[in-house]
């Protein structure tokens, strides 16, 4: 905005009527402008701004789109193109969006791919899927996280929230757990736009799985902890460094996939 700058020129001593008509506007409008500096629509994008911080401060992995769904729950009717102009003017971005090149394929997977592609059992509890799929309902949309048993082809284990959050994906992994009691179980998802069994190891302290990476070379472990997260987990026996109170929490091994 270039009425501020006429004022600064002004009292340098250049007219305003120069300053104006050199800059490509009228007096009019930068009286206008003076009498009332911001407008509704600057007051609006402040608490649309505002709104916007406070949902990606709560769930980092949602981008516009997303705090564009919650908007109306804080009382902010707002289209997605302005919420995408103001979310890139405030570099506001999910922490899982990437830019990527035209004709670029995608990286590799992130873990080892227990599965390879294999989608099959010989025992129950042996290999588990997931995923995570909205509902649109009556009263909003609704996330359903469920994990199934390869072998039995059932459910073992289900959350459900109106957001799509890393919790979501952690309580089913905990309803499943809980369920079954697993020992050394391959926790398989893709890598979809939700980023909830991607955030899992943020829990693992908590109870939640332990992910693991292969190291290789003489005299190394076959597995080594890992910090960084993917896109599945096997799941065993605790030790004594993630115990937690009231009883054992899982361990567990990654499991990377073609599709992440």
């Amino acid at each position: 905005m270039m009425y501020p700058l006429v004022l600064d020129l002004a009292d340098d001593g250049v007219p305003v009527t120069v300053t104006c008509r050199v800059l490509g506007f009228s007096t009019q409008a930068f009286y206008k402008w003076r009498k009332a500096p911001l407008s509704q629509r600057d007051w609006d994008d402040a608490h649309l701004i505002n709104a916007a911080r406070d949902i990606h401060a709560d769930d980092p992995a949602f981008g516009y789109r997303f705090i564009a769904d919650e908007l109306p729950s804080r009382g902010i009717t707002a289209g997605e193109n302005r919420v995408a102009r103001l979310c890139s003017q405030e570099r506001i971005w999910s922490i899982f969006a990437k830019k990527r090149g035209l004709n670029r394929r995608s990286g590799p997977p992130v873990h080892d791919d227990l599965v390879e592609r294999l989608f099959s059992a010989a025992c129950p509890n042996q290999v588990w899927l997931t995923d995570i799929t909205e509902h649109p309902t009556d009263e909003g949309k609704l996330y359903l996280c469920a994990i199934k048993d390869v072998y039995s082809n059932r459910i073992v284990g289900y959350s459900i929230d109106s957001r799509m959050k890393s919790s979501l994906a952690v309580a089913a992994l905990d309803h499943a757990v809980s369920l079954r009691s697993p020992v050394a179980t391959i926790v398989h998802s893709d890598r979809g736009s939700q980023g909830g069994f991607n955030w899992s190891s943020q829990h693992l302290d908590c109870g939640g799985v332990q992910q693991w990476r292969r190291k290789t070379g003489p005299r190394r472990p076959v597995m080594c902890p890992r910090v960084l997260v993917g896109s599945g987990v096997r799941i065993g026996r605790c030790d004594r460094r993630c115990v937690r109170p009231g009883g054992l929490s899982p361990r567990g091994r990654c499991s990377g996939s073609s599709g992440g």
